[in-house]
């Protein structure tokens, strides 16, 4: 009792404070409202290489369509950094998030978007208790890069990479690549995202039920390293290890430099997704290159498929501080970028992401995005996992860098990833 008193008095003195200065707008409009009486929409970007194309989008749209927006970035994590705004009472009014956090937010704090038309366009929609919040932004996968270009001029064959489908045909593709000339045929990122949200990832979304297989690392009834899966996909990545041109320092490697040797043809292969164009593309890159799934012994499939789907979500928010005019304005915004011809072009073009939704036809102009695009298309992709913790890529991605290191068997990392486990909770869904 004594807490909700103190709160009502002190929002009585926050009342009166902003009377007192006349409520932060001499024009009396209302916080849905520019400075021109339009109406005003933020967006909340959290896919920092295409910052600069949406806010020169956003001076666009504001031109064309009458509405204020204005688009914000930050480097904090989404879930941090969004609550921090809803602990302000200051939500953004669309969201650019992860697929983890619709399914932790949009419960309390988004829209319901069943209602929409793009829905019957998109596979990757989120849905949650039979209503839909996520608005998919773009596709991405991931799997081995390679620059077929360097391969057939290391090999003099012609390069086919639906022909690398075990361990063994990918190590004796690089052999080959050395014997014809090329020193160190790979390039590891060392980052602990590439390594524990994006390779590790695969180990789990790779099973018949990752919820289950997860459940038994925690519960003791799964040994990792015992794990048919785990030694396949950890076999290809020893073969991308011992054959990394920053064999002897893997973990001073700039991501920069790796990414520019593969571009110019001095590498062969690389794990990455196709977001990884965002770099190569500032290089001298040659012309033919792509994505390939990770080769494995596993014996499943899944050498015939990148594991992606829809990446980065965008949310309305649903609280009393957005009105039924912004909610409004966001939803065309949304629809401007599905089937409006300048929008699509933006997300195609200009952004370079793969479209999530089905009425698009522009091609992808970058090659990753095109492969990315053609395996989407055949229903060739693994879906990505959602649901794991926040830290779990700064804590596993640890010590897939000692293990890259060379400071740590495989055991041993398959030790501290079960430890991680043993406390770690995956997130809502």
């Amino acid at each position: 009792m004594k807490k909700r008193v103190i709160a009502a008095l002190l929002a009585l003195v926050m009342v009166l404070a902003l009377a007192a200065c006349g409520g932060g707008s001499s024009s009396g409009e209302s916080a849905s409202s520019g400075g021109d009486g339009a109406v005003a929409i933020t967006i909340f970007n959290s896919k920092m290489e295409i910052q600069s194309q949406m806010e020169e989008m956003a001076e666009r749209y504001s031109a064309e369509k009458g509405v204020d927006v204005e688009v914000y970035y930050s480097s904090d994590t989404v879930a941090a950094h969004l609550s921090t705004r809803y602990a302000a009472n200051d939500p953004y009014t669309i969201s650019m998030v992860d697929a983890k956090d619709v399914y932790s937010l949009a419960a309390e704090h988004a829209v319901d978007l069943s209602d929409q038309d793009w829905v019957n366009d998109t596979t990757q929609a989120i849905s949650i208790g039979g209503k839909v919040y996520g608005f998919p932004v773009c596709v991405e996968a991931r799997g081995i890069i390679y620059n077929a270009d360097a391969i057939e001029a290391a090999t003099g064959s012609a390069f086919d990479p639906t022909a690398i489908q075990t361990t063994e045909d990918f190590q004796a593709l690089i052999d080959a690549c050395i014997a014809g000339g090329m020193e160190a045929p790979t390039g590891v990122m060392k980052e602990d995202w590439s390594l524990g949200a994006h390779f590790l990832a695969e180990v789990y979304e790779q099973q018949d039920d990752p919820d289950a297989f997860i459940a038994g690392i925690k519960d003791g009834s799964i040994s990792l390293i015992d794990d048919a899966k785990f030694n396949a996909l950890m076999d290809t990545f020893d073969v991308l290890k011992d054959n990394n041109y920053a064999k002897d320092s893997a973990i001073s490697a700039e991501r920069e430099v790796t990414e520019q040797k593969l571009a110019e043809g001095e590498l062969a292969f690389m794990f990455g997704g196709n977001w990884d164009w965002s770099v190569i593309n500032a290089y001298d890159y040659t012309e033919n290159m792509g994505i390939m799934p990770v080769p494995n012994d596993s014996g499943d499939g899944s050498s015939d498929k990148l594991v992606g789907g829809g990446s980065k979500y965008f949310f309305i928010d649903s609280s009393d501080n957005t009105s039924a005019e912004q909610v409004q304005a966001a939803k065309d915004f949304l629809n401007w970028l599905v089937y409006d011809e300048e929008g699509q072009d933006f997300v195609v073009n200009e952004c370079a992401l793969v479209p999530a939704f089905s009425n698009i036809t522009l091609a992808v102009a970058d090659p990753l995005g095109a492969s990315v695009k053609s395996y989407a298309d055949t229903g060739a992709m693994i879906g990505n996992y959602n649901y794991l913790p926040d830290d779990h890529y700064a804590k596993v991605g640890a010590s897939f860098q000692k293990y890259l290191a060379g400071q740590t068997d495989r055991a041993g990392f398959a030790d501290e990833v079960t430890a991680y486990w043993a406390t770690a909770e995956v997130g809502e869904h």
